[in-house]
């Protein structure tokens, strides 16, 4: 399995430390990683190999080495590897929220417990937001991959990734000027910069789609 670290991580970093805000930071990127442990376990199980681990400035993520043969055992308009891909999704939340459990149940003083919790469901509300490609963005890919097929698959997603990211803009302009965090500026820019790197992909995939439909007429 390959390794990479994402450099801009030291910027958030050097920006947490100035504001304050490092041990929060520093929480929620433990948390994070205890989320991708979640990913990769269950890809393990499913028999799908782990490609690559990398830090970035929002966590962790782990790419998975796509088994081929899951590509002809057809699931609806998509195939078995929609299925595997919605279970592994699912399972980075789910851990987050069997730690909110385990905690729940310990002896942690109170405002660790707090932190502990706090940390766990933020990660779960950011990771199923409907936006690719966090969590809840490849699980609705992947629904709609079966219910639709690729290209339709791919088209709803871009464009509900796009309302989303315009709606979370919006209230974090409110928040940001309100609370004056500048934790939340640096998460919107993320987005961004993740739906624009995501928007262009999946352009050019569209233009060979066309293509496609031209060579066939």
């Amino acid at each position: 399995m390959r390794f990479k670290i994402d450099f801009k991580i030291f910027i958030f970093l050097i920006l947490f430390i100035l504001t304050r805000q490092i041990e929060t930071y520093a929480t929620i990127m433990i948390f994070a990683l205890i989320h991708e442990m979640g990913h990769l376990i269950s890809g393990l199980l499913l028999g799908i190999k782990p490609d690559k681990l990398e830090i970035v400035p929002y966590g962790v993520r782990v790419s998975f080495k796509l088994n081929f043969k899951d590509y002809n055992r057809r699931i609806g308009n998509g195939n078995m590897l929609s299925i595997k891909k919605i279970i592994i999704a699912l399972s980075g939340p789910l851990t987050n929220f069997i730690v909110i459990l385990i905690t729940f149940q310990s002896n942690y003083q109170l405002f660790s417990s707090l932190i502990i919790i706090y940390a766990n469901i933020l990660l779960i509300i950011f990771n199923l937001l409907p936006f690719y490609p966090l969590d809840g963005g490849r699980i609705l890919k992947e629904v709609l991959h079966i219910a639709f097929g690729k290209k339709l698959a791919e088209k709803f997603t871009n464009n509900i990734s796009f309302i989303t990211i315009m709606i979370l803009t919006f209230i974090s302009s409110i928040l940001i000027y309100s609370t004056k965090n500048i934790a939340i500026f640096m998460i919107i820019i993320v987005l961004w910069c993740m739906f624009i790197k995501e928007d262009l992909i999946y352009k050019k995939r569209n233009k060979i789609y066309q293509m496609l439909e031209i060579t066939k007429e």
